[in-house]
């Protein structure tokens, strides 16, 4: 009996020590733009975290290929589609997140929630396992707007958070877009912008 006590304790003892894991319904709730089950590559896994805190999803309403509205602030991709249009999604993307001539004049905020919408728009398309030139498409705004971004910060003399800088961020801009029927007017203003 004096054994099995003893048991008893130990086992209590060890169930009080053991750690208790710490889970939460929001921290293991998946985010709303994630639909599918394709793994993501880890340069997007990565954004993530920071997307699922800025981004919300409408599920009344889908952006295609079953994917919901995505707003960040109070941009929805819906308002930012380049789907929509007849351009390319280079000249789509020069007209509707143009900068002022001096871009330390832009509305970094608005372009911030414009390219928050197009990162969980690639992260939902990933998901899925959606690839191809409907990927390609998707980047040539995405990386439109990481560049306007770097751009922006430059001129304002800030620290360019994106990868490589500015010219590299052209770089993804020019290549995504000549593989998604950019015309040459459309690379060459591209390569013209200070």
């Amino acid at each position: 009996m004096k054994a099995s006590m003893l048991f008893v304790l130990a086992s209590i003892c060890a169930a009080v020590a053991a750690p208790v894991p710490q889970t939460s319904t929001a921290a293991a709730a998946k985010p709303c733009f994630i639909i599918g089950t394709t793994a993501l590559p880890t340069e997007v896994q990565n954004l993530v975290p920071t997307l699922a805190r800025s981004v919300t999803c409408d599920t009344s309403r889908q952006v295609g290929n079953g994917i919901p509205d995505l707003k960040s602030g109070s941009t929805t991709f819906s308002s930012v589609d380049f789907q929509k249009s007849k351009k390319s999604p280079l000249g789509f993307a020069l007209e509707k997140f143009a900068t002022p001539a001096n871009p330390a004049n832009a509305n970094a905020a608005k372009l911030q929630e414009e390219l928050n919408v197009y990162l969980a728009f690639e992260v939902a398309l990933r998901s899925k396992g959606l690839g191809g030139r409907t990927l390609t498409n998707a980047k040539v705004p995405k990386f439109f707007l990481q560049f306007q971004m770097a751009r922006v910060q430059q001129a304002k003399g800030q620290k360019v958070t994106f990868n490589g800088g500015v010219e590299h961020q052209r770089g993804k801009v020019l290549k995504n877009a000549a593989a998604a029927s950019a015309t040459n007017a459309e690379l060459d203003a591209v390569k013209a912008l200070p």
